[in-house]
């Protein structure tokens, strides 16, 4: 690899964190995190996009937050009722984790003003070419995971 080519690729990198931070200081500061705090509609949107509970380590590959971390926020969110652990039924002694209703009304009611949110701080600034071309990056950089297929009413962040 030329320096140049790694100049760039580290450039590009930095960018894209840039963006990240701040995208997300962003969205934090949105008046929407009353019900639940950004970290805990993590958990449920994860939840919400797979098919049924799932183990909680395929979980901990869909969020940004440490195994001790987790385990603590999904405790949480159990005792709140949000979340469900289900016996599994491919092991005997392990668990799922899956949303209750209670937590799928929540994802949903939290993720439609999300939603919003994220479209403006997108759409405000990119073409829809921009737009499509950012999310074939996106999954390219993710390996290629093509994005889970629902319905529109679902659809919702």
């Amino acid at each position: 690899m030329t320096r140049s080519r790694m100049r760039l690729a580290n450039e590009s990198w930095e960018s894209i964190l840039t963006a990240h931070a701040a995208l997300m200081k962003r969205f934090a500061a949105e008046p929407i995190w009353d019900e639940v705090s950004m970290r805990e509609y993590d958990v449920l949107y994860t939840l919400s996009k797979h098919e049924g509970p799932m183990r909680p380590f395929e979980l901990g590959r869909g969020v940004l937050l440490s195994q001790p971390a987790l385990s603590r926020l999904v405790e949480r969110l159990v005792e709140r009722g949000l979340v469900e652990r289900t016996p599994d039924p491919e092991d005997g002694r392990g668990r799922r984790l899956g949303l209750t209703s209670a937590g799928r009304e929540a994802q949903r009611a939290v993720g439609g003003r999300h939603a919003v949110d994220v479209a403006h701080a997108l759409a405000d600034v990119l073409t829809d070419e921009e737009m499509r071309q950012l999310g074939a990056i996106g999954r390219k950089l993710a390996g290629g995971k093509a994005p889970v297929q629902r319905s529109s009413e679902e659809a919702v962040l």
